[in-house]
C-alpha cells in the first residue's frame, strides 16, 4: 500500500519536540448494539474539535491529543480501512513516531477493539482506562481521578452513545478537569452502518471553538441537533402522507426545542402541505409573535414548490394571529 507507507514516512519526518500541548480529556467508544462509533473531547484549547477527533462508519474512531499529531487521526482511520486491528494500527504508528513519548493517542475499531496509548512525557496528571470497547484519557489534568471518573459514568450512564460520551466529559469536569480550565469542546458520532456518503453518516459532528462552559454549550447544541432529527423526521412523514408520524415527530422537536421559533414555522407549513391549514394557523401565530419575518416569507414560498399559489390561502396564512 504506498499510500500508507508514503503517510507512515511523513509521521517519521514530522518535529520530535512540538511546542504547546492540547491538553485535554477525551473518550472514545462503540455502541455495542447500534455499532455507532463515536468521539468526544474538551480542553482549554482553541478548537479542539478540529484537532482531536476523527471517526469513519465502518472503519473507526480516534482521539490524538497531548502534543498532538493531528495525522494519528487520518493514517489510523487509513490504516482500520486497510483491515487492521486498532490495537495494531496504533502501533504501527507509535513504531514510526520519534515523539511517542508526548503522545497521548486512543483508537477504537469497527469491531470494538480498543487501544490507548500516554506517553512517558506527557504533562501530569495524565493516564488512560480502557474497557469494553471504549477508552478514556487525559493529560495535564487537575487530578489523576479524571480519567478513572469517566470510565465509570461511561459505564452507568443510560441512553444512546452521545448521551454517554457527555456523561463522560461531564464527569471529568467534576473532577475538575484541565487545570488551566475549560475553552472548547466537540462531538462526533458515526452511524454503525457505512452508506457510502460519509455526510450521511454523521449522527452528530458538534464543536464549541470558544465559550466560558462549553461542555454546557456542547449539551444544548446535541439537544437541538435532536430536535432537528425529528424536524427531519417529520418532513420526511409529510412527503409519504403520513400525517400522525408527521405530527409525533414534530411535535417531539418542539419539545426538545421550544423556543425555536423556525422549527414552529416549518411545521406549519408542512400541515398546509397536509391539508391542514387550519390546524397549521396557531403555530404561524406562534411565529409571527416570535419573528415577524416569517409572516412577509409566506408569499415567497409558491415559488418553491412549498404552499399552493392560492391567494385567499395566502391572505389566510399571513393574517394567522391578527
Amino acid at each position: 500500500m504506498p499510500l500508507l507507507a508514503l503517510t507512515l514516512a511523513l509521521l517519521s519526518a514530522a518535529p520530535a519536540v512540538p511546542r504547546r500541548p492540547v491538553a485535554t480529556y477525551s473518550i472514545v467508544a462503540r455502541d455495542p448494539v447500534t455499532k455507532e462509533l463515536g468521539v468526544a473531547v474538551q480542553s482549554h484549547w482553541f478548537s479542539v474539535g478540529s484537532v482531536v477527533p476523527w471517526a469513519e462508519a465502518g472503519v473507526g474512531a480516534v482521539a490524538t491529543q497531548s502534543f498532538a499529531e493531528p495525522s494519528y487521526g487520518q493514517l489510523g482511520l487509513d490504516l482500520m480501512r486497510a483491515g487492521k486491528s486498532a490495537p495494531d494500527a496504533l502501533r504501527g504508528l507509535l513504531a514510526s513516531d520519534e515523539a511517542k513519548d508526548v503522545r497521548q493517542v486512543a483508537m477504537i475499531d469497527a469491531q470494538g477493539r480498543v487501544a490507548a496509548h500516554t506517553g512517558a512525557k506527557n504533562i501530569p496528571q495524565a493516564g488512560h482506562a480502557t474497557g469494553a470497547q471504549y477508552s478514556v484519557q487525559a493529560n495535564l489534568m487537575a487530578s489523576d481521578k479524571v480519567w478513572p471518573a469517566m470510565a465509570k459514568a461511561y459505564e452507568s450512564t443510560k441512553g444512546d452513545l452521545a448521551d454517554r460520551l457527555l456523561a463522560a466529559l461531564e464527569a471529568a469536569q467534576a473532577q475538575g478537569g484541565d487545570i488551566r480550565g475549560k475553552q472548547s469542546a466537540a462531538i462526533l458520532v458515526v452511524s454503525g452502518t457505512p452508506t457510502g456518503r460519509p455526510w450521511a453518516d454523521r449522527t452528530f459532528d458538534l464543536r464549541v471553538e470558544d465559550s466560558a462552559d462549553p461542555l454546557a454549550e456542547l449539551r444544548r447544541l446535541v439537544t437541538l441537533q435532536r430536535a432537528y432529527q425529528h424536524m427531519n423526521a417529520g418532513d420526511a412523514a409529510v412527503e409519504k402522507h403520513d400525517a400522525p408520524g408527521a405530527l409525533r415527530e414534530y411535535a417531539a422537536a418542539e419539545a426538545l426545542a421550544p423556543d425555536n421559533d423556525e422549527m414552529v414555522f416549518w411545521h406549519a407549513i408542512s400541515m398546509v402541505g397536509l391539508g391542514k391549514a387550519d390546524d397549521a394557523l396557531p403555530l404561524l401565530a406562534r411565529a409571527y409573535k416570535k419573528n415577524p419575518g416569517w409572516r412577509t416569507l409566506i408569499s415567497r414560498l409558491p415559488a418553491a414548490g412549498l404552499l399552493p399559489n392560492d391567494p385567499k390561502l395566502l391572505q389566510k396564512l399571513q393574517g394567522a394571529g391578527m
